[in-house]
C-alpha cells in the first residue's frame, strides 16, 4: 500500500479506537506510519480523511452484511422465515461493528454543510443497497422510486434499531419481533 491507502487504514482504525472527534491527525500519521504532512498531501485536511475513512468503513459493513445474508439465506425458507435471518443478521452486524455505530452517531451530530452534503449523496446508493438487500421481501421489482422509498425505509429502521442496540441491546427489536411487526402492518396494504 500507498502512503495515502495507508492514511485510509490508518483513520479507519482510529475511528474505531478513539472515535471521531477524539482522533487527532498526529494519531492517523502514527496510526498509518506515515509523516503528518502526508495527510495534507492526500487529503488536504484531516477531517477530508477521516469522512472518507468513515464512508469507506460504512461501504465495507453494507458488503460485508451483504455477504452474511447471502450466505445465511435458505432458499427453501418462507419469506418470512427469510426476513427474520437476515434482521439476525443485522443485529450480529451491530455487535460486530459496535464502533463504526458509535461514531456514525458522533458525527451526525457535527455535520457541516460539505459533510452533510456527502453523507446525503452517499445515502442514495446506500438506499438502493438497502432495498437490494431486503428485496426478496418486497415482491416483485420495484421501480427505481418504489427501492428508494423501501430503502429508505430500511435505513431508518436499521438506524432506530441500532440506537436501541447501542443503549440497551437486549432491547433491541430480534428478527422474529420484526417479522411480527411487519405481520401487523400487512392489513394496511390492503
Amino acid at each position: 500500500m500507498g502512503n495515502r491507502e495507508d492514511l485510509l487504514e490508518g483513520a479507519k482504525r482510529c475511528l474505531y479506537e478513539k472515535g471521531y472527534a477524539r482522533t487527532t491527525a498526529r494519531d492517523v500519521a502514527t496510526a498509518a506510519g506515515v509523516s503528518l504532512a502526508a495527510i495534507g498531501y492526500h487529503y488536504g485536511t484531516k477531517e477530508a480523511l477521516m469522512n472518507t475513512a468513515l464512508l469507506q468503513a460504512l461501504e465495507e459493513w453494507g458488503e460485508d452484511l451483504g455477504r452474511t445474508m447471502a450466505v445465511e439465506a435458505d432458499p427453501a425458507a418462507t419469506p418470512a422465515q427469510r426476513l427474520e435471518s437476515a434482521w439476525t443478521q443485522v443485529l450480529q452486524s451491530f455487535a460486530a461493528h459496535r464502533p463504526l455505530w458509535s461514531v456514525q452517531f458522533e458525527v451526525l451530530g457535527r455535520l457541516d454543510p460539505e459533510m452533510q452534503e456527502t453523507f446525503a449523496a452517499a445515502n442514495r446508493g446506500a438506499r438502493l443497497a438497502l432495498a437490494e438487500l431486503f428485496g426478496d421481501f418486497a415482491g416483485g421489482t420495484p421501480t427505481e422510486a418504489e427501492a428508494l422509498a423501501l430503502g429508505t425505509f430500511y435505513q431508518a429502521l436499521l438506524g432506530g434499531v441500532a440506537t436501541q442496540w447501542l443503549v440497551d441491546p437486549d432491547s433491541a427489536l430480534t428478527g422474529a419481533q420484526f417479522v411480527s411487526a411487519v405481520r401487523s402492518l400487512a392489513p394496511l396494504s390492503t
